[in-house]
């Protein structure tokens, strides 16, 4: 895909350590936004905001530790914006029982990892969402569930109806300030308004260039569990 950013791009970072974060990528840079992978420490430098993929949130929480990411992570995610999906929102939230390290607790959140079974129990569902001014299609992998919702995280997603048939209303998106995180994987479909969301509404960017045709094929890259 051919980037649409400019020299005056806002620049967007994802957390590239492991999982979809190239899924992520496509999309931001359909929306003209200058994409840097984060890898390193000094990767941070100088981003208006990052993306936290999914992908296994186990081996993330290794990998921060091996490459020295986690203490400057920490400090990034405490004052600037972020978006994780599925493994990131594991990250950013509370809970996470099994870890091999505490999540970054930045989001006033208690999340069950992997609460809807196992990959094979992965599932496409109707979501509402009046930040997006309509419904959203979301893609289930191995997600996590969020169980607890603090008093002042808005609940931005929430389910149609229940997997198996049942009522919805099940948060499945939150924000607090900065801070959004999603248990669906919104870089999985051509729909963009999630990111543009993102990016304008929450993190005051503003974009340079709209949406590419739709019809953008993606696939998980480096695994779906969270």
């Amino acid at each position: 895909m051919i980037s649409l950013a400019t020299p005056s791009a806002p620049k967007v970072g994802v957390l590239s350590l492991q999982g979809d974060f190239a899924c992520h990528r496509a999309s931001l840079e359909s929306l003209g936004v200058e994409v840097r992978r984060v890898t390193l420490p000094r990767d941070l430098e100088g981003i208006g905001a990052l993306v936290l993929p999914g992908g296994e949130s186990t081996t993330m929480l290794r990998l921060l530790d091996a490459t020295g990411l986690r203490e400057p992570l920490e400090a990034f995610v405490r004052e600037r914006p972020v978006l994780g999906t599925c493994a990131g929102v594991i990250l950013l939230g509370m809970g996470g029982a099994g870890l091999p390290a505490p999540p970054l607790a930045v989001l006033d959140v208690t999340v069950e990892r992997n609460a809807y079974g196992r990959q094979i129990d992965s599932f496409e569902a109707g979501l509402e969402a009046p930040v997006l001014g309509g419904p959203f299609h979301g893609v289930f992998i191995r997600a996590p569930r969020i169980v607890r919702v603090g008093k002042d995280v808005e609940v931005v997603a929430r389910r149609s109806r229940g997997v198996d048939g049942g009522a919805g209303g099940e948060p499945v998106g939150v924000r607090a300030g900065r801070i959004v995180g999603l248990c669906f994987h919104p870089e999985l479909t051509s729909d963009l308004r999630f990111h543009r969301w993102f990016l304008t509404e929450v993190a005051g960017l503003r974009l340079a260039a709209g949406e590419t045709a739709a019809g953008r094929g993606a696939a998980l890259a480096g695994g779906g569990a969270a």
